[in-house]
């Protein structure tokens, strides 16, 4: 019983994340909401196997959460620089001559 009350929680945790991200006023709270949404969702495909018993769940939370933290990565590298291509840090100054 508690751990139904735990994933009901969850889902509407996860409902208010949905509002978040497309109400939100920027971009950066948008990727902030589904960051969170894809957090709650490792979250309860774990709580989901253990309910069920099947280990297998938590094998598959760990590829979501992998896969939710990439795309969060890629996408605010994308938003700041408005391309994926470009490197993130380039020497300059006194640290290219340092290198």
């Amino acid at each position: 019983m508690l751990l139904a009350a735990g994933a009901a929680g969850l889902l509407a945790a996860m409902a208010v994340m949905i509002v978040r991200a497309i109400m939100g006023p920027s971009h950066y709270d948008r990727i902030l909401a589904a960051n969170s949404f894809g957090t709650k969702t490792v979250l309860l495909l774990a709580l989901v196997g253990f309910l069920f018993g099947r280990p297998a769940f938590l094998d598959i939370a760990i590829v979501y959460a992998l896969i939710n933290f990439v795309t969060t990565i890629a996408l605010m590298k994308f938003f700041r620089y408005r391309s994926l291509a470009q490197t993130l840090a380039t020497p300059t100054g006194e640290e290219a001559r340092d290198g």
